[in-house]
């Protein structure tokens, strides 16, 4: 079994923001997998399960709201005997990438609270992940970064974004396909 866990916060009022990116992105995914989310009590989370060439994969958004993604996570990981080095996927927002730009590498948080959660949970930073930068470069946020990342995107970058998470999706089977 393998996990992919988007990160985000919970509630109408964040849905189309710019941290929630992650919640976008498996979303996506469940859409194309024909996946209902369901709250889970146990894990605090919303989460969705199908079949990629037969093997379970959860799809889950943690409901704990960001800074604390790594409760959900480790309670998930710790019932299902997941190994975090290999059997989960963490998809997030990243200020310091721009717009458009995605990247599935990297060990520490970075400044992220939600991966620094998941980090500190579990244990390891040897995560598997993909980042989505969510900032035009020129445009770098003159108010606070808790305040930005809580902003929805403009109609602009909504189209960019929008094909970003197919891309992302495109990178989600590939990285499902590839574990079974």
């Amino acid at each position: 079994m393998k996990a992919i866990f988007g990160l985000g916060n919970p509630g109408k009022k964040y849905k189309k923001t710019r941290h929630n990116v992650g919640f976008m992105a498996v979303e996506a995914i469940s859409e194309q997998l024909s996946a209902s989310f369901k709250f889970s009590k146990k894990f605090n989370a919303n989460l969705a399960e199908a079949k990629v060439k037969g093997e379970k994969v959860l799809l889950v958004k943690p409901q704990t709201y960001m800074n604390r993604s790594g409760e959900s996570v480790r309670a998930l990981v710790n019932f299902y005997k997941l190994d975090p080095k290999k059997d989960i996927l963490v998809i997030y927002d990243d200020i310091d990438l721009p717009l458009g730009k995605i990247r599935t590498t990297g060990r520490s948080a970075a400044g992220h609270k939600g991966m620094q959660s998941v980090i500190s949970t579990l244990g390891t930073d040897e995560i598997q992940r993909i980042r989505m930068g969510i900032c035009l470069l020129e445009e770098r946020p003159k108010i606070p970064v808790d305040k930005f990342v809580l902003q929805e995107f403009r109609k602009e970058e909504r189209k960019i974004i929008d094909e970003i998470i197919k891309k992302v999706v495109d990178l989600i089977r590939l990285w499902m396909e590839s574990r079974f």
